[in-house]
């Protein structure tokens, strides 16, 4: 492979105005290091993990991601093109799933929880200035690396860690393009239910948010045999699709007094087992760690203020025997547990073709561009098709349209529907 090659790449420039400012663009790519791979993308997942990292200015506080223009993506599915001199676990031609980086050296990747390797803020979100270039005169460095991948472009460097082999469950590249949102979204919302929070039959499951995390979490607490499931939410069509895939409960949040006393009604008194915030919504985690059961386990998922902080008083949490437990990408083995899933899926098991829906890159950098900001009062925002899938861990098709050939949505691009300016997402 020549040392640099050129590739299209959905590029987020720092913010115009307090908006968005993402475009296709040509770049050049450097080839990779000893530890690295060129993955060809077949598709990405969409996250708001990418939204969130594309919005804000730089040195705003938080992530520490590296300065404007960056290339984002973080749930790659697509085929090895060449690798680094060390790389053991993939060969050129290979089908591989992308999903986060990680150490492989301190204590807890070492035990199989790379989720919350010591150096996973470092490894997946400051990234690298030298992935990617503009082309000349300009040649300006633009970051990549995100997650160990940066999978919002048709080539890309992707660090060993982050590729999963799936050669051997791999038939044909639609079936990557409809797993790629397993290495992130899909594996956190089942990872948490099945190995994080070991659910079993008797447990009583509370899910606080049913976008694509929430909604897998409903999956894996199915896929587990819980007796109760409670789907919960404000956006009944969300709570309809919950019960679809295996609630047996559903709470809307817009129209009840009390959302702990309804979760008592549900569990004969006692509260959920397991209660998940998928929501990042400090008040409903408050609310969620008072309605969770003796020795109950409360988990959290949902990304909250970074200066957000609970109140707990000590004496009535350590009697009750409560467990509060942040979840990191599940707690799973990427490699293990992701060909667990797709295996779950070819039994029927697992169905994640329901939360995914297709569109191409300029229909998600269209997206990018004019998506209201999450506290907004715009009627559409919860109910957009193209949104909702986004928030289902909707993937973005690079094919069968040549991605360099894709374009932006015109400026007069009619906001209401997607539909209208790109067409209809691919079927499954």
């Amino acid at each position: 492979m020549d040392s640099i090659q050129s590739t299209t790449a959905i590029v987020a420039r720092a913010p115009q105005d307090g908006k968005r400012n993402w475009k296709l663009e040509q770049l050049q790519l450097r080839a990779p290091s000893e530890n690295e791979a060129i993955v060809e993308m077949v598709a990405s997942g969409v996250c708001h993990t990418d939204l969130g990292c594309g919005t804000d200015p730089d040195g705003t506080p938080g992530f520490p991601v590296p300065p404007y223009p960056r290339v984002l993506g973080h749930e790659g599915a697509g085929y090895v093109r060449a690798v680094g001199s060390k790389v053991t676990k993939v060969k050129p031609g290979d089908a591989v799933l992308l999903s986060f980086a990680f150490c492989t050296q301190c204590h807890n990747c070492k035990f199989g929880a790379p989720g919350y390797c010591h150096e996973f803020t470092a490894l997946n979100f400051s990234g690298s200035g030298e992935a990617f270039q503009t082309s000349k005169p300009t040649s300006q460095r633009v970051g990549g690396s995100f997650f160990g991948q940066s999978s919002f472009a048709k080539l890309t460097r992707v660090q060993e860690t982050s590729l999963v082999n799936v050669s051997d469950l791999i038939t044909h590249p639609e079936d990557l393009k409809l797993f790629a949102p397993l290495g992130c979204g899909i594996q956190t919302g089942s990872g948490t239910i099945t190995e994080l929070a070991a659910a079993k039959p008797d447990d009583k499951v509370a899910i606080m948010g049913l976008g694509g995390v929430g909604l897998a979490a409903i999956m894996g607490a199915k896929l587990r045999g819980c007796k109760t499931i409670i789907g919960i939410d404000r956006v009944p069509a969300r709570i309809e699709m919950a019960k679809r895939l295996g609630a047996t409960h559903g709470i809307d949040t817009s129209s009840v007094a009390n959302l702990g006393d309804e979760v008592r009604k549900i569990t004969g008194g006692s509260g959920s087992t397991i209660t998940v915030d998928a929501t990042g919504v400090m008040p409903l985690i408050q609310q969620g760690l008072d309605f969770t059961a003796n020795q109950g386990k409360m988990v959290l998922l949902g990304v909250a203020p970074m200066t957000a902080g609970l109140e707990i008083s000590v004496v009535p949490f350590m009697v009750t025997g409560k467990q509060l437990i942040g979840s990191m990408e599940g707690g799973v083995l990427p490699e293990d547990y992701i060909p667990r899933m797709i295996r779950w899926f070819q039994k029927g098991q697992f169905p994640i073709e329901r939360l995914i829906k297709f569109y191409p890159p300029q229909a998600y950098v269209y997206i990018a561009m004019t998506k209201p900001s999450s506290n907004s009062s715009d009627p559409e925002v919860g109910h957009h098709e193209a949104l909702h899938a986004i928030r289902s861990a909707a993937s973005i098709s690079m094919s069968p349209e040549p991605f360099e050939k894709l374009y932006l949505a015109p400026p007069n691009a009619v906001k209401g529907d997607l539909r209208k300016t790109f067409g209809n997402p691919t079927p499954l």
